[in-house]
């Protein structure tokens, strides 16, 4: 039987890491959220940790670059057999999110995870 680990939800790209240390120089400690909601919402969002209330409908992923990453309850059902990978590219991201004014908006990729992950992340309590 081929023992398989319990896979992060969460990663980030070497460029998404490089923007959060920037933007924890600046801003202090942060976190991430993703709501599904409309407009921004559908996007990752990073605030000053602090400025968005946390609550019980909200799960946390992981932590990327020991930034703590959220997502609604929704969204993960959504979501929750993927494997995201925090990324940034140019452009104008969510109006609310700490990177806007820099030209650069972070940005979710995905992969499906296997069925061996999966039957991890369920024995793990995890989805």
């Amino acid at each position: 039987m081929e023992i398989v680990t319990i896979p992060e939800q969460v990663l980030a790209t070497e460029a998404a890491r490089a923007l959060i240390a920037s933007l924890e120089a600046e801003h202090g400690s942060l976190i991430f959220h993703q709501s599904g909601g409309c407009c921004d919402g559908s996007s990752p969002m990073c605030y000053p940790a602090g400025d968005l209330m946390i609550g019980d409908v909200d799960v946390l992923l992981g932590k990327v670059a020991g930034v703590p990453f959220y997502m609604s309850q929704g969204q993960f059902e959504y979501w929750k057999h993927t494997q995201l990978t925090l990324d940034v590219v140019p452009g104008r991201g969510g109006m609310f999110s700490v990177e806007g004014p820099r030209g650069l908006r972070f940005l979710i990729r995905s992969r499906v995870f296997t069925d061996a992950e999966i039957a991890a992340l369920r024995e793990a309590g995890r989805i």
